[in-house]
């Protein structure tokens, strides 16, 4: 890419969906998009355009820029007073107002049907049971998605829940939870959406943990 995206073209990877990365624009924005590098268009009907991983990247850069320059909300606050769909990645400073309100749980199914799809898109071979390139490239909030659209609680000010965080191992995150069966609880989770989880402990901490990767086969 030698030039930076137009502001047409931003408005259309910024209003692109957030979970699956499908653009709509005009043929002639998203075919600019192709050859930027920023959108692919996918070869089966209906041949819909997605955000590659640098057009993800340049949509959460101006996702942080405008939240610095206006302060915006926490991305929990985010969620139900913008439409945007941020997933709860356990202990977020703001509380879960409503966690277990009809709305959330409608947003956090849609975005998990909205995944599954993406998968069954971008997969080579269509499987929905297995991680897609998006997951591998946005770790802690795919993990965080499969928790919570499986019903596992977040860690909030308030209450224990699951934490999910970055680790330094490629393609790995790190889950804690509130006590043993939560955590084997959230493996199980886990390797049904397609990751591998093993549990370890922090040697100095002893603090029992799971590290989560995306299934490739």
């Amino acid at each position: 890419m030698t030039r930076p995206p137009t502001a047409a073209q931003l408005r259309v990877i910024d209003a692109a969906d957030p979970v699956t990365g499908r653009l709509r624009g005009t043929q002639a924005q998203l075919t600019a998009l192709v050859k930027r590098g920023l959108a692919f268009r996918h070869p089966r009907p209906p041949h819909d355009h997605f955000l590659t991983p640098a057009g993800h990247r340049i949509r959460e850069a101006e996702e942080e820029e405008a939240t610095t320059v206006a302060e915006a909300p926490a991305a929990g606050e985010a969620s139900s007073g913008s439409g945007v769909f941020s997933a709860r990645v356990g202990g977020e400073e703001e509380a879960y107002d409503g966690y277990d309100g009809a709305a959330r749980v409608r947003e956090v199914h849609s975005a998990w049907q909205g995944l599954l799809e993406l998968r069954r898109m971008t997969n080579p071979d269509g499987a929905t049971d297995r991680p897609c390139g998006w997951e591998r490239t946005n770790l802690v909030r795919a993990a965080a998605l499969a928790l919570e659209a499986a019903g596992h609680p977040p860690a909030g000010p308030d209450a224990d829940g699951y934490r999910v965080r970055a680790t330094p191992q490629p393609e790995a995150v790190a889950v804690y939870g509130p006590d043993g069966a939560a955590l084997r609880a959230c493996a199980a989770t886990l390797e049904r959406a397609g990751w591998q989880a093993g549990e370890y402990t922090e040697p100095r901490t002893r603090t029992r943990y799971l590290l989560a990767s995306p299934r490739r086969v």
